[in-house]
C-alpha cells in the first residue's frame, strides 16, 4: 500500500426496481461502475443510499449485495448505528459487520442529542465500544438526524481507543478540518475522508486520505483523477482548474439528490432507474436541463484532462477491464 495514495470512496446510491424494491442486479453493475471509475473503497447504507428510507432487513440485504459484488477487490464500509438504545445499535452493528464489511460506521449524531455535551457523546461511544467487541469502526458526521460536527479533541479521544479507522468529515469549514488533520498525523492507520467536493484540493493537500463525496455518483472518474493528481507537481495548473469547475458544479448536484444522481447515471448508460424513496417527486424540466448541461460540462472536463470515461457495458464484458482485474 502506498501511504501517500489518495482514495475515492463513493457514498453509494441504492438502485430500485419498478416495485421500489432494491434491484440487486443494478447494485452489482453499479459496484462495477464505481470500481472501474477508480474507487478504492465503497460506503454503502449511508445517507446517499437512502438508509433512513429502507428497513433494517433491507439495510442488511443491500450491504450483503455490495460486499458480494465487490468480491474483495475494494473494502466496503456501512453505517451500523441504528436502534433506539445503545444496546440496539450494538446489536445492529454486529449484524451488519457479519455481512463481510471492513468496518461499521457510526453516525456521530446517533450518540448524543443536539443539546447534549461532548462528555455524554464520548460516554455513549465508550458504551458502544464495550458492546461491540473488536469490530473495526468508523465515524460519519451525517447531516441527519442532525449534523454533529466532532471537535479535534473528541476525534483524538476516539482515535486513542484504537477502534476507529475511518472518518467521513462534513465540517466544510477548513479551520475545523485542519485541526482534525493535525490530530491524526501520528495515526497512520486512520483514514480521513472529506465529503465536501469544494474542499477536495485543500483537504487532500493538507493530509486527508481522500474524498467520500456525492460527486462520485455523477462523475467518479473525475474525482478519482483529482485524488491521483492532487499532489502531482506537474499537474497543479490542471488540478486548480478542475477544483474551480467542481466547486461551481457542486450546488447543482445537491438539488433533488439522490434522484439527480440517478438521472445523471442513466444518461451515462448505468442501468439505474430514476426511482427514489427519499425524493418522491419527479425532476422538473428545469432540473433535467441543468443536469443535461452539467453532463456536457463533464464531457468537456474529460476531454481537457484526457480522462477515460467508464462504459459500463464494456466493463461487464468477459475480458473487460474489471474482468481482467478480478
Amino acid at each position: 500500500m502506498n501511504p501517500d495514495e489518495k482514495k475515492l470512496v463513493p457514498v453509494m446510491i441504492t438502485p430500485y426496481n419498478l416495485k421500489t424494491k432494491i434491484d440487486k442486479d443494478a447494485v452489482r453493475k453499479l459496484v462495477e461502475f464505481y470500481i472501474a471509475a477508480g474507487a478504492k473503497g465503497l460506503f454503502t447504507n449511508c445517507l446517499s443510499s437512502e438508509m433512513y428510507s429502507i428497513s433494517e432487513d433491507e439495510r442488511l440485504e443491500l450491504t450483503r449485495s455490495v460486499v458480494k459484488s465487490a468480491k474483495g477487490r475494494v473494502p466496503v464500509v456501512a453505517t451500523g448505528s441504528f436502534g433506539l438504545t445503545i444496546e440496539d445499535k450494538a446489536e445492529f452493528a454486529r449484524k451488519i459487520y457479519d455481512t463481510g464489511i471492513s468496518a461499521v460506521v457510526l453516525i456521530t449524531s446517533h450518540y448524543a442529542n443536539v443539546e447534549e455535551s461532548d462528555e455524554i457523546l464520548l460516554r455513549n461511544f465508550e458504551k458502544m465500544l464495550h458492546l461491540t467487541g473488536n469490530i473495526p469502526l468508523g465515524l460519519y458526521e451525517c447531516p441527519a438526524p442532525y449534523k454533529r460536527i466532532i471537535s479535534s479533541s473528541v476525534l483524538e479521544s476516539l482515535i486513542t481507543t484504537n477502534r476507529f479507522f475511518f472518518h467521513k468529515d462534513t465540517s466544510i469549514e477548513q479551520d475545523y478540518i485542519k485541526a482534525k488533520l493535525a490530530v491524526i498525523k501520528n495515526s497512520p492507520g486512520f483514514e480521513f475522508f472529506d465529503a465536501h467536493t469544494p474542499n477536495a484540493l485543500f483537504s487532500m493537500q493538507s493530509g486527508a486520505k481522500g474524498m467520500s463525496c456525492i460527486a462520485a455518483n455523477f462523475y467518479p472518474e473525475v474525482i478519482a483523477w483529482m485524488c491521483e493528481h492532487v499532489n502531482d507537481p506537474d499537474k497543479q495548473e490542471e488540478v486548480k482548474w478542475l477544483q474551480s469547475a467542481l466547486t461551481k458544479a457542486d450546488p447543482l448536484i445537491h438539488i433533488a439528490y439522490p434522484l439527480s444522481a440517478k438521472y445523471f447515471l442513466r444518461k451515462r448508460g448505468v442501468p439505474v432507474k430514476t426511482i427514489s424513496r427519499a425524493h418522491v417527486l419527479e425532476l422538473s424540466p428545469a432540473q433535467k436541463q441543468n443536469l443535461d448541461n452539467l453532463y456536457d460540462s463533464f464531457n468537456d472536463w474529460c476531454a481537457r484532462l484526457k480522462i477515460a470515461q467508464v462504459n459500463i457495458e464494456d466493463a461487464l464484458l468477459p475480458g473487460g477491464r474489471l474482468d481482467a482485474a478480478i
